[in-house]
């Protein structure tokens, strides 16, 4: 059975203009289309919708999840590239957590200077002002 885009957009919480975009991208396949040029799609689209848009809820970057829809499509194959992509990937996380962790301690012991005072006083202002204030870097 064929619907159009609305309705594909409610089955996957994807919005349309999404949709369109990931077809221009080529991360979906041009939907055929009706007399009216109206887009339509089945199953086939909302499986392969539901895969993209859980993909970039995972933080994959398009690239990748465009090399995962092609490895995905040959399922006899090695799963190795995708083991690489998934690390890689992992390996991305936990540098952006180091970095995230740095950011709030020192965003913390900015908020701890703080004499909550006047803004002419005020150390976060300072801080941010002037990076040699910092303890470490970010």
């Amino acid at each position: 059975m064929k619907f159009p885009i609305g309705e594909l957009s409610r089955q996957t919480a994807v919005k349309v203009p999404t949709i369109r975009y990931y077809e221009q991208i080529g991360l979906l396949p041009e939907a055929p289309r009706t007399e009216g040029n109206r887009r339509l799609y089945g199953k086939s689209e909302v499986d392969r919708l539901n895969f993209i848009r859980h993909s970039r809820e995972l933080g994959f970057e398009i690239d990748d999840i465009r090399e995962l829809l092609a490895m995905a499509a040959q399922p006899q194959s090695s799963c190795h590239q995708v083991d690489s992509i998934a690390n890689n990937h992992l390996i991305e996380i936990d540098r952006r957590i180091a970095s995230l962790t740095a950011l709030k301690a020192e965003l913390s012991r900015m908020v701890d200077e703080c004499g909550h005072g006047r803004v002419c006083d005020c150390r976060i202002i300072e801080a941010l002002a002037d990076h040699s204030h910092c303890r470490s870097e970010h």
